[in-house]
This record gives C-alpha cells, structure tokens and sequence, in this order.
C-alpha cells in the first residue's frame, strides 16, 4: 500500500528520478498534448502516443486548467509562439504540485503532478527562461576563451616532438594506440586511428582558405599547430586524454592545473556545457551528466569549497562554471568574467519554490575569492 503525503517542494531538476507507475503512464494517455500522436516505449513496453495536436489557444486553455494563472491570454499566446509549449513547461517544471510516497520497500518516493501550485504564472517561466539565456550567452563567451587557449597550448607542446606530433604513437598511452576488437573478436581500429579518420574527415570537409593551402600545397599534410585550428573541442579532448602523462601535464600545468587527471576531467565538462548552451538547452536546473572532478583543498584553494560538508550532492552548473572561471582566470587575468558571472547568478529570479540552489549554488559560495576580480 502507498502512503501519499503533499510535499512541500518538488525535487529541483527534471533531470533526476521521478517515480510513475505504468497503470498511471497508461491513464494519461487520455490527457491532450499540444502536438501529434506516434509511439514510445515505457520500461520496454511500446505505449502507443495517441495525444491530440493542439492549437495555440488549447495550450492556454490546458495551461489555466492545470493552475496556471493566466491575466493576458494574448501575452501568453505570444510567449509560446516563440519558445513552444514544452519548452516553456520546462522551465515551469518547478512549479508542479506533488506528492510524495512510501513504496512497498518502505523506500521514499516522489510522483509529479500534472497540476502547479497556487498563483503560477506564466511571469515564471520567462523570468527563469531570460536568465538561462543569458547565462547560456556567459557560458559560451567562457568556453571559447578556454577551448581557444587549449587548442594553442595543445598544439604548441605537441609541435615541440614534430609537425605531425599527433601522428606518433610514441607520444600516446597504451591504450590509446592498442588495436581492440569486439564482441565476436573482429578487429578494430585502436582509439588513436579512429581519432585519425575523424580528424580527417573534419579535414577534408572544411572550407578554411588556409586548409586548401595545406591540401593544395603539403599533400593534404596539416602540422599540428594548424590543424588544432580546425578541430571542436570534443576532437582536442580525445587526444588530449590520449598522451602520455608527462605530455599531458605539461599542457595541464600552462592552466595551473596540478594533473592530466583533473584537467581531462575539465575539459570534458567544458566541452559537455558547451553543447547544452550551443543547442540552447537548459542550464538551470540541470543535473550535470559530465561532472567535474572535485581537487582537493591543498590541491587547488580557489575551488575548495566544491569540497565542503554541507556543498549539494547533486552536480549542478555551478560546478562547470567554477572549473570554468578558474580556468579563465588562468588564461586571461586581467578580464571580469567570473566576475560578470556572479553578477549574473546573483540576479536569479527567486521564489518560494525554487531558487539559486537550483543550479547548485550554496550558500556564501558566490563571495569566494573565485569570483572576485583579481586584475
């Protein structure tokens, strides 16, 4: 038997667990959608999607029926024409009633209703939406500074050994070089040669005038000073995690960075942000999939507080942004934006059901040293 109790506050992110049994999946295939029918799997199970298509009109309707208070019907037409129905709930997502349960383990459980608390309005969601924009905007701002920046640093210490440096397997772990196979013992093609072919196909397929000179010129050859030019940051990360440690380090270290370790780890949750701000996908309130390593306090002082007794066990965003603003800061010490973005997470648009905890912010943490300008 379930023991239902009216919780106070949902749990922050849309990206965490949220219990549904299937005979409740199956009941709210009644309920009406704001677009098209097609078909889903649940559990394995395939659950034919049979919501109808609704008009602008019947989303505010579906909306105000479900607790939202609506003053301007022509306002909230003109929000959803531009951001869509599904992502404007999204960002309402916080604002969800619920309902939390004993399963018959006696394990807490939490189901999200389809109903919002009293006195939601649509003014949430945009206010949430505005500030994850601009964050999105910080982000990207961030990113290219240190994708930039590592793709120098990357091809500098690696041009030291040759021109076609990333060509050597010497230069590479074991594992990185080893020929693998799969699951019935066919061979495959190590991880160093699948970089190769991926890195040759960027390539061939771009249009950069000074490829062609390379193409026309060198026999299609690239040094690797040049060709870091042209690679996405995922492309550089590879290899990078790729090296020999005491390569690695050495490039690690131009970002006062202690270890190959904590730097691949970085890197990847640069490079993992940077997708969900490049795609305009939401910041706040997210789980991070690819979460920074944590360095310890004598390790790296700027970023001991990741490390405190009471910081959030969840891996929010402010965990990228402060690996994010300490790696600035390594490469650019006379700018502001740490400080810009502290300023930035400051103005989150609080209310009783959701605040800067949502993005994994706690408290005092944005008067760290991290954040103050330093230059």
């Amino acid at each position: 038997m379930r023991h239902f109790i009216i919780q106070k506050r949902i749990p922050l992110s849309t990206d965490f667990a949220v219990s549904c049994d299937f005979a409740t999946l199956q009941s709210s295939r009644s309920a009406r959608s704001p677009y098209g029918s097609g078909r889903f799997s649940f559990w394995g199970v395939p659950v034919e999607y049979a919501k109808p298509w609704l008009s602008i009109d019947e989303q505010i309707d579906q909306l105000v029926a479900r607790g939202i208070q609506m003053d301007d019907r022509d306002r909230a037409a003109a929000v959803l024409h531009e951001v869509g129905y599904y992502r404007l709930t999204g960002y309402l997502y916080p604002f969800r009633e619920s309902e939390s349960y004993l399963d018959d383990d006696g394990r807490a459980r939490v189901h999200v209703l389809n109903k919002y608390r009293s006195g939601t309005r649509i003014e949430h969601a945009t206010r949430l939406l505005d500030f994850d924009r601009r964050l999105r905007l910080l982000v990207l701002e961030g990113v290219e500074r240190i994708e930039v920046a590592f793709r120098m640093r990357l091809g500098y210490t690696l041009g030291r050994y040759s021109a076609f440096a990333h060509e050597d397997p010497s230069l590479f772990v074991p594992a990185f070089i080893t020929q693998r196979t799969d699951g019935n013992g066919e061979a495959l093609p190590s991880r160093h040669g699948e970089w190769l072919v991926r890195v040759k196909e960027r390539q061939d397929s771009s249009d950069e005038a000074f490829v062609s000179h390379f193409r026309n010129k060198y026999e299609d050859r690239m040094p690797i000073w040049a060709l870091t030019e042209i690679l996405e940051l995922g492309h550089i990360s590879r290899l990078y995690a790729g090296l020999r440690n005491d390569i690695a380090t050495e490039v690690a270290d131009s970002f006062d960075v202690p270890t190959k370790r904590l730097m691949e780890s970085w890197i990847a949750t640069v490079n993992y942000v940077r997708n969900i701000a490049a795609h305009h996908a939401r910041l706040f309130n997210r789980k991070l999939v690819t979460a920074p390593k944590r360095p310890r306090f004598e390790v790296v002082p700027l970023l001991a507080h990741l490390t405190q007794k009471d910081a959030p066990k969840q891996f929010g965003v402010y965990n990228a942004l402060a690996v994010m603003a300490y790696l600035v800061e390594s490469i650019h010490q006379d700018g502001d934006w740490a400080a810009r973005v502290a300023i930035h997470l400051r103005s989150f648009p609080s209310t009783e059901y959701i605040d800067a905890g949502s993005i994994g912010i706690a408290s005092g943490w944005l008067e760290e040293q991290l954040w103050i300008r330093r230059s």
